[in-house]
């Protein structure tokens, strides 16, 4: 099997046009392709997609390279446009279309600026520093606004567009990273804001779920896939009052059989484990020859069964969490959202 292929953060883009404009404003030819740096001594060359310049400024614009990894920002313009900033004022950024502006706290920046994170905005600074210490900086991205609406970004209060991330500069093709850590920024949001109860949930049914069952509201839900283990890793850190857990049979009974990672390549629904649940021993033995956990669950009767799912769950939750001071609750949930178990 051919070894997939890295890509670039939108953090790297936006460094790359920076220069580029950078490079442009203080006399240069354009710079295409042009070479940054990025942390760890990675050296990047970027084509140009877009080369505009006015009285005192330069634009230039990179489309983001995501390698083998689905980003949605895959194929997106990452533009930025560079102008003297006053002296003394160092790096000031702008959001142009796209681009987002926090709005809540608890991210790694403060309200009222633009959606860029610490990583890219350091690398943006080491990349202009040939050319100078003052700059204005605005940052855009093509259809950004339209694609912020498949992230977390409203959740977390990051309104009007995507926002510009990237430790590293360099994307790992499917990484579990960017989502463990949006799940992170997910709780310090509801952290900073008061919000005593969050759910956690496996897929959107299960979400509507758990919010219409506890009356929460959008920033108390976390999508987190399958990463049942890295949010309770972070609420033994990071404490809240409450925590609902929400997912399918065939999630919640990984969850229940022990399993802190939730996903198919690294767990399986265990048929001897729902099997053991059940005290008759006919169907007992008819669940343990099941081939999925839609049919063990049609077999055993639906909620008797989901019930007991719920219940062994919440205890390795709990277990796993040790955090007696949190309340925890977990809801086992159909395809349709309905809740058919519940534990608490």
């Amino acid at each position: 099997m051919s070894q997939m292929r890295k890509g670039w953060t939108t953090g790297a883009c936006a460094a790359a046009a920076a220069r580029a404009a950078a490079a442009r404003l203080a006399g240069q030819d354009w710079p295409d392709p042009v070479r940054i740096r990025l942390p760890k001594q990675v050296g990047a060359d970027f084509g140009l997609a877009l080369k505009e310049e006015g009285s005192g400024w330069a634009m230039a614009g990179v489309v983001k390279d995501a390698g083998d990894d689905p980003d949605v920002t895959h194929g997106a313009l990452i533009l930025a446009r560079v102008e003297p900033g006053l002296p003394g004022s160092g790096l000031v950024f702008k959001a142009g279309l796209g681009l987002g502006t926090v709005t809540l706290p608890g991210l790694p920046i403060a309200v009222g600026e633009p959606a860029i994170t610490p990583g890219p905005r350091a690398q943006i600074g080491a990349n202009l520093t040939e050319f100078g210490a003052d700059f204005i900086v605005t940052l855009a991205i093509s259809n950004g606004a339209e694609l912020a609406q498949k992230t977390m970004n409203a959740r977390l209060g990051v309104v009007g567009g995507l926002s510009i991330l990237g430790t590293t500069g360099v994307v790992t093709p499917y990484s579990s990273a960017a989502w463990i850590g949006a799940i992170h920024r997910a709780v310090d949001v509801a952290r900073a804001n008061g919000l005593e109860h969050i759910a956690a949930a496996t897929g959107e049914a299960s979400e509507r779920a758990a919010a219409r069952l506890h009356g929460l509201e959008a920033a108390a839900l976390i999508d987190i896939g399958g990463f049942a283990g890295a949010l309770l890793k972070y609420l033994k850190r990071h404490p809240v009052k409450r925590l609902t857990l929400s997912g399918g049979l065939a999630k919640i009974s990984k969850l229940a059989a022990g399993n802190m990672d939730l996903h198919s390549k690294q767990s399986a629904v265990d048929m001897d484990f729902l099997a053991g649940l059940i005290d008759d021993p006919d169907l007992s033995r008819q669940v343990a020859r099941a081939n999925s956990a839609a049919r063990a669950l049609e077999l055993a009767g639906g909620e008797p069964l989901a019930s007991r799912v719920a219940e062994r769950a919440l205890d390795a939750a709990r277990q796993f969490l040790d955090r007696p001071a949190i309340a925890l609750d977990v809801l086992v949930c159909d395809r349709s959202g309905k809740v058919i178990g519940h534990a608490s």
